[in-house]
């Protein structure tokens, strides 16, 4: 498909996600149709409890009442396109948390989140998506999902340019974050960010407020990774290093908002599957917050 001469979002960023699930971009040199775990990251900590599959394509999260585990890439990225393919944690997956996220982990930190929150056997994952941006966070979004993450591997993706960070699960906007520095709002625009993936019991707080416990009997819980595909500028010890690099294609016309389609897509999630919007909380933020009026017009 010729995406220059399309010139749509929808099918520019159809294909793209597309491509990049398969681990080749159209828009970018073209790298494997597996792109192996070792090539962008590495493992943090607890390194006995991940394991490596078909010479490191795949591999497997393992939480047990010791430890959990998680990793990191090996580069600090400012903007571009990140994603993972995940298989949830199954059955009875009260208390832990399988997190996807960006972070330039310091004191006034950017962050881009995604927490999957486990659940009882029969009961929906939980997604919840955060962003901090100057160290300030408490911008949640939940949603359940209209699949069950457990049965097979879905995408779920980061586009992050300088107009805004877009989520996605598989081809499906599910929230957008706009720059509003023109509100006064910071927006993460200096700050390289390592993506880190993690798998980890958060009893206290993850399942119905802290209500439902982890079941260690039900342990080791595992969650299973593939395509480890990682689009962005890497940053040098100079955060400006990217800056000075041209007009990447996350920065062209065509990715600098959604299109109307997906924004049809993204009231579908809104609609059907948000279970709670911070914009919306009056009891958390009795004036709303200066951003959310951009999320108003998404």
């Amino acid at each position: 498909m010729d995406m220059a001469s399309t010139g749509t979002w929808t099918v520019c960023v159809g294909v793209l996600l597309f491509l990049a699930i398969s681990g080749s971009m159209a828009v970018a040199p073209l790298k494997p149709v597996h792109v192996p775990f070792h090539r962008n990251y590495m493992p943090t900590w607890a390194f006995d409890h991940i394991n490596y599959f078909n010479g490191g394509n795949e591999i497997q999260l393992k939480l047990d009442k010791y430890t959990g585990t998680g990793f990191q890439s090996k580069g600090s990225y400012l903007f571009g396109h990140f994603s993972m393919q995940i298989k949830m944690v199954p059955g009875d997956s009260a208390g832990t948390v399988t997190a996807f996220y960006l972070s330039s982990n310091n004191a006034e930190h950017d962050e881009i989140d995604f927490e999957f929150l486990g659940n009882r056997t029969g009961q929906p994952y939980i997604l919840q998506t955060n962003v901090f941006t100057g160290g300030k966070g408490n911008r949640e979004h939940r949603i359940y999902l209209w699949f069950d993450p457990t049965k097979d591997y879905h995408s779920y993706s980061v586009l992050w340019n300088m107009y805004m960070i877009a989520f996605f699960v598989d081809d499906i906007p599910i929230r957008v974050f706009k720059n509003s520095k023109d509100l006064g709002i910071k927006f993460p625009f200096d700050q390289p960010m390592k993506i880190y993936s993690s798998l980890w019991n958060a009893d206290d707080w993850a399942t119905r407020g802290g209500l439902e416990k982890t079941d260690w009997s039900k342990a080791p819980f595992i969650a299973a990774y593939k395509s480890f595909h990682i689009d962005g500028c890497q940053a040098s010890v100079d955060a400006k290093f990217c800056a000075t690099q041209g007009m990447k294609w996350w920065d062209k016309k065509e990715f600098q908002d959604l299109d109307a389609y997906q924004y049809r897509r993204l009231s579908w999630v809104r609609s059907k599957y948000t279970i709670y919007n911070y914009c919306t909380d009056r009891v958390r933020f009795a004036t709303m917050p200066a951003e959310c009026k951009r999320d108003r017009d998404a």
